[in-house]
């Protein structure tokens, strides 16, 4: 009988997830935890891992990082991932992924907001030190590099213990 209660009173207290990658992402989990569990993460991760910024991605933060998946680093020039995973190229490695991470948690609603009040536009320095240009495409955020380059954001809000991962299709690249 008992047994049979916590059954069913244990969906009230399941966390809100967000399927990313073919598996849930926990919000009591922190970046690293939950990334490593989709499949459309795992040349970030090997990224992540090979630049030294693991413990980083799992200090309390909070962070906003914008995640490219697999098929985002697929469209650099062949060649351009296995070279950045070199180790003498961890200080280039670690400057392109930390231009996907901005300091603050910002939520979609967040970055809307951003964008509405600068008619169009928003800015955000990056933990690497240059600028992102957000702004809207329809229903979507669209995220604008340095370079001209730009990404969509594919799967907004992805809560996590130490802030946010909104997903993204381009691999954004700093000057």
């Amino acid at each position: 009988m008992i047994a049979a209660m916590l059954a069913i009173a244990a969906p009230a207290f399941a966390e809100k997830t967000v399927e990313v990658g073919g598996a849930p992402m926990y919000p009591s989990k922190n970046i690293v935890e939950n990334a490593v569990n989709s499949k459309d993460h795992t040349t970030l991760v090997a990224a992540v891992k090979a630049a030294g910024l693991v413990d980083t991605l799992m200090s309390p933060g909070p962070f906003t990082v914008f995640a490219p998946v697999n098929a985002a680093f697929d469209k650099l020039p062949a060649g351009t991932v296995d070279t950045l995973l070199k180790p003498e190229n961890k200080g280039t490695l670690t400057s392109v992924l930390t231009y996907h991470v901005v300091a603050g948690k910002l939520s979609a609603a967040d970055l809307k907001a951003k964008i509405k009040a600068g008619d169009g536009k928003a800015t955000l320095k990056t933990v690497e030190g240059d600028q992102l240009t957000l702004s809207s495409a329809g229903r979507a955020i669209e995220i604008t590099d340095t370079k001209g380059d730009q990404a969509m954001v594919t799967i907004a809000d992805v809560n996590q213990s130490n802030g946010v991962i909104h997903v993204i299709d381009t691999v954004l690249l700093p000057k």
